[in-house]
């Protein structure tokens, strides 16, 4: 027997196996007895076929699936013999027997990959350096003083914006005529809001609940697709509102007794308020930085090292996303997912996400990242004195869990930043630059 094995890529690898035919005779013959007693022909019983009329019947047939049965079994064989650590189905190829000659055949196989990682280290990336303005906190302080704002009754529309009304609208033709057949529909209406119309509330000034006023507006229609005129069409909206309710809004203040609403009795002063809203707005942005810096570092460690992964474990994790994504989806009161679009946009997240987990892990084992016991034995003693549970016990279910390989993870990244030039630059320079040319 004669056997070597071909590098096809770092993730699979293809086996190319001869045996003389005296080698497998005897496993032939055992594999076509075996197949024997699973034929059945009329006027014969299960088994007791007589095999010189099967050969009369099936030829070589029988011979060469024999064959490939036995391929199969040398195959595994031989991976138990050398050590070999196959995953996913191997897929069995170019089988070569006759009897009384040699059997050759040629076995395509995955293996998790040895990566020699390089250039993760000495890297330059650009990250937006977002910091919290004035005007931000002022938007989040207009926020506050919107959702508490009041309203009460009034019959009249005065001259600012601070109205919320109920119209019963009618649609109208370009002569001011009711459209027939098209039933008038209520409609709430805040002027306060920046998408409303400035020729309704132009129009409504000094209306009384049960009057009516009019408006127009246009909207840019695009063309049908078999019409050949280039331009789109301009539509044209006209409406007869009937007044049938007003209020009038009454902004809220920033008063001590709202400060203290709003915060649970946290805060009760408006610089204390806005230095809370501008830390937790930069925690956020800070937070937002960092998962930046992370994915562009993965994704540039992963260009510097890209590799073909096994495509059994890509397909095994793309199936994780896709059913992930379909039970989101019905936590969202949807219909099922289409998994064939679903896996069409999921394919490159799973195929870079098994990339960088053979990568993450052997920068980790070059780089010597590792969590000594006595630091998990620190961390533990810190979540004791917080729960009570006991040091020993929450060891074990670090050391059971995913905890251990979250908190390597967390010492990789420090370690990636430390390694890497991290160059934050303002988000408008970012957004602004022109696009790289792909070559």
């Amino acid at each position: 027997m004669d056997y070597k094995i071909n590098d096809i890529s770092v993730s699979e690898k293809e086996m190319e196996v001869t045996y003389e035919y005296n080698e497998i005779k005897s496993n032939i013959e055992s594999e076509i007895r075996e197949q024997v007693k699973k034929i059945q022909i009329p006027g014969f019983r299960k088994g007791k076929v007589p095999f010189s009329l099967l050969k009369k019947m099936y030829g070589d047939s029988l011979e060469f699936e024999a064959s490939q049965e036995i391929a199969t079994v040398k195959f595994w064989e031989l991976v138990k013999d050398n050590q070999l650590h196959p995953i996913g189905k191997p897929s069995l190829m170019d089988v070569n027997f006759k009897a009384g000659e040699n059997f050759s055949f040629k076995i395509k196989f995955e293996v998790y990959p040895e990566i020699n990682v390089e250039n993760y280290t000495g890297n330059e990336i650009e990250i937006p350096k977002f910091v919290v303005k004035d005007e931000d906190i002022q938007k989040e302080i207009d926020s506050i003083l919107e959702e508490n704002r009041t309203t009460e009754p009034t019959g009249i529309i005065g001259n600012d914006n601070n109205y919320l009304i109920v119209v019963e609208l009618t649609k109208m033709d370009d002569n001011g005529n009711i459209i027939p057949d098209i039933k008038p529909h209520t409609l709430q209406m805040d002027f306060t809001e920046s998408t409303i119309r400035p020729t309704i509330i132009e129009n409504a000034r000094g209306k009384k609940i049960g009057e009516y006023f009019n408006f127009s507006f246009t909207k840019e229609k695009p063309q049908d697709a078999d019409d050949k005129n280039e331009t789109n069409v301009i539509e044209t909206f006209n409406y007869k509102a009937e007044l049938k309710d007003i209020k009038k809004i009454i902004k809220a203040e920033l008063t001590e007794d709202l400060i203290k609403k709003v915060t649970k009795n946290e805060i009760s002063n408006e610089q204390d308020l806005r230095d809370s809203i501008k830390e937790r707005m930069q925690d956020y942005y800070d937070e937002l930085m960092n998962d930046l810096t992370v994915n562009k570092l993965i994704g540039l460690i992963i260009k510097n090292n890209d590799f073909p992964p096994p495509q059994s474990i890509i397909q095994k994790y793309l199936n994780e996303l896709i059913k992930k994504e379909d039970e989101e989806t019905k936590l969202r009161g949807y219909k099922d997912i289409d998994e064939t679009k679903s896996a069409e946009s999921l394919e490159s997240k799973a195929e870079d996400g098994i990339k960088w987990y053979f990568i993450k892990h052997a920068i980790v084992e070059k780089e010597g990242i590792e969590i000594p016991d006595d630091e998990l034995r620190t961390l533990a003693g810190k979540e004791s004195e917080k729960n009570g549970i006991a040091v020993d016990k929450l060891l074990d279910y670090y050391k059971s869990s995913d905890i251990e390989e979250k908190l390597i993870e967390e010492k990789l990244f420090k370690f990636l930043k430390e390694k890497n030039i991290i160059k934050e630059v303002d988000p408008d320079e970012i957004l602004n630059k022109e696009p790289e040319v792909v070559k």
